[in-house]
């Protein structure tokens, strides 16, 4: 029988920060697949099941092409045109378009070559933890903690010059954060294309060690370097600082898995593993099929949009036994946290060596760690965020 959502969900339940909205978690109870109105009055398909997630993802009578997403949850477009992704932002592409710009990057970011970056990122955590200390004996997290970590680290490898990182991720913030006025986000937006334009002729006429520079030898336009310097920068710095933030949060608030991953950081492979899978800060990603498939019993028309719901997909019960608890010693992995198929993130590695690194170290620096407010007031991002996560985690701890 079809089952529809009345809507897409705004909030989350008030005390439950990590959890899906409890619609979602009731539209996955009725099975892996709900009718859904979009704003505009568009009827969509939402996937909350972790089987129907993962083979979308990897089925290419899906599209990603951004001038095929005319229907949004929140968001009535109207009689706007959408058009084509910028050249170089290549998340918002289809093969062979895809593959033209992802290839060159694949060798940048293997197993083996973020790996060889621990030695830095460690470095760059004590700092940020030792500056944090001597401003103590309290912070708020994202700003001490979350956001300078990964920027600092993405930034040295993309090449961006360490004086522009803080006027850059501002506003990486503005236009991912989901609260910004459109106006704002436009004047946030171009002011990041205006600076990436400006730092890819300066790759161009001055090569330096960084992975940019590697990339003005390939055959890419200048305007193509600009868009994939935009995806590799705004997901390097908006998804790792949110994961630091929120993950944190979550191991405050379960402090049994806290003083486990304290006791042995042998377990922080698998403490950033399942906390990807229970937080899934990449929440919702949209898709637009390309021809009529039948999908979970049901039949998806061609031109019909499609949100693929993550948290849910990641929580799915016929997927992973007991999915709402946070469990660092779980074995049922392979979470859909870095997506999959040939989107699937592309620093996903990276991400895994910052929280790695920085978990373990921010729980031994500070053995009291804890939060300043009550958990209930942690400022939260709002649903319709790209990436999920808080605006800001103020902690304290004893001297």
């Amino acid at each position: 029988m079809e089952h529809t959502i009345t809507a897409m969900p705004t909030e989350r339940q008030p005390g439950c920060p990590f959890d899906p909205p409890k619609e979602l978690i009731e539209a996955r109870e009725h099975g892996p697949i709900s009718r859904i109105p979009f704003a505009d009055g568009h009827q969509g398909w939402l996937i909350t099941g972790f089987d129907l997630v993962r083979s979308v993802m990897a089925d290419p009578r899906f599209s990603s092409r951004r001038e095929l997403m005319r229907h949004h949850p929140w968001v009535d477009y109207g009689d706007i045109e959408v058009p084509p992704a910028p050249p170089g932002e290549f998340l918002l592409m289809d093969e062979p378009q895809h593959s033209r710009y992802r290839k060159p990057l694949v060798g940048k970011f293997t197993v083996r070559r973020m790996r060889l970056l621990t030695e830095r990122v460690e470095q760059v955590t004590a700092e940020c933890l030792y500056a944090m200390e001597k401003a103590g004996p309290s912070a708020d997290l994202v700003t001490a903690f979350a956001k300078p970590i990964p920027a600092i680290v993405i930034c040295e490898l993309l090449g961006v010059p360490y004086e522009d990182r803080g006027a850059f991720q501002d506003n990486v913030d503005k236009f991912m954060g989901g609260e910004t006025s459109d106006e704002e986000l436009m004047a946030a937006y171009t002011a990041v294309q205006t600076y990436l334009a400006e730092l890819v002729a300066a790759k161009r006429a001055n090569p330096t060690d960084d992975v940019l520079s590697d990339l003005t030898d390939s055959d890419l336009t200048d305007e193509e370097l600009k868009g994939v310097a935009l995806i590799l920068l705004a997901a390097g710095l908006d998804t790792t600082t949110n994961m630091l933030a929120l993950g944190t949060f979550a191991l405050l608030r379960n402090p049994e898995q806290l003083a486990a991953l304290r006791a042995d950081p042998t377990l922080a492979d698998k403490a950033v593993e399942e906390l990807m899978r229970y937080l899934s800060v990449a929440k919702t990603f949209f898709r637009t099929a390309l021809e009529d498939v039948e999908l979970g019993g049901q039949t998806i028309k061609a031109g019909t949009a499609v949100i693929l719901s993550m948290n849910t997909a990641n929580r799915d019960p016929e997927r992973f036994a007991d999915p709402h608890t946070l469990d660092l010693r779980r074995e049922d992995g392979g979470h859909l946290g870095f997506g999959h198929g040939i989107h699937q993130c592309l620093g996903q590695q990276l991400a895994r060596v910052e929280m790695r690194a920085a978990f373990p170290a921010l729980l031994n620096r500070f053995p009291t760690l804890r939060l300043a407010v009550a958990a209930e007031e942690v400022a939260l991002r709002p649903e319709t965020a790209d990436i999920y996560g808080v605006k800001s985690l103020p902690v304290t701890w004893d001297v």
